[in-house]
């Protein structure tokens, strides 16, 4: 039996943004193991796929497949000669576990071809009005997630850093992160967004300063998934959101 080959695909943010080449992959696809945040647009091409197809959603801690479960599929139906399709929101590089993935599949001697997405820690300021880089504001940005297995992040360099920070999946740790870069040095009047629900109909976008942004994301019942955006650029929404066009 000829071995399969397994496509790590990102889905990009919404429904929106899925490259050609991702559905080309989903519409030769054997088997698709998808994650939940992919856009519901998506899910329905899915749906229409004559593949099999796998739920393997992760919300909140709250998983359908472990990690490793969904490794030993991704092999099991590679051998058994199948095209499958990994299919996972935004870029599956960006925080995705898309490299463990990878690594796997290697290390069991399986061919894998990785087709980026458009991350939503990109997408999501955009559609809200929010450059990640302008030359007028600081000349670095700094991708972070607000959930790690273990601490690891060099507080004391990030906030020194002159660098646009974004934040993945860090609604429920964002009074500590607010707190510790605050503690380590960055200005507590720095402008911050919250983008909930980015690349969908239901975009929300919050705003405030570093040291008042939790409280305001805790009245405003801010719930993920959302892009959080700490930096000068956040400014430029207000000049640029009245000439913007919306999601179409």
């Amino acid at each position: 039996m000829a071995e399969g080959i397994v496509y790590i695909v990102g889905a990009g943010c919404g429904d929106e943004l899925l490259t050609k080449k991702a559905e080309e992959a989903v519409k030769k696809a054997d088997v698709i193991i998808h994650d939940e945040l992919i856009g519901e647009q998506i899910k329905e091409l899915v749906r229409k796929s004559k593949a099999k197809v796998i739920d393997a959603g992760k919300r909140a801690g709250k998983h359908k497949l472990s990690q490793d479960e969904i490794n030993e599929l991704l092999v099991k139906y590679a051998r058994e000669g199948k095209t499958v399709v990994r299919l996972k929101a935004g870029d599956p590089f960006i925080f995705g576990r898309g490299g463990e993935e990878a690594e796997f599949l290697a290390e069991n001697g399986i061919r894998f071809v990785v087709i980026p997405g458009i991350s939503s820690a990109i997408a999501a300021p955009a559609y809200a009005g929010i450059p990640v880089t302008h030359r007028r504001y600081d000349p670095a940005v700094v991708f972070i997630t607000g959930r790690q297995a273990r601490e690891r992040l060099n507080w004391d360099a990030l906030a020194k850093l002159n660098a646009t920070i974004i934040i993945l999946m860090g609604v429920s740790t964002l009074r500590q992160t607010s707190k510790k870069l605050i503690e380590h040095g960055k200005d507590p009047n720095t402008p911050v967004a919250i983008i909930e629900r980015g690349c969908s109909n239901e975009q929300r976008v919050v705003v405030g300063k570093l040291m008042d942004i939790a409280d305001v994301a805790e009245k405003e019942g801010v719930k993920p998934p959302a892009i959080i955006v700490i930096g000068g650029v956040v400014e430029l929404r207000e000049k640029l959101l009245p000439f913007m066009g919306g999601l179409e």
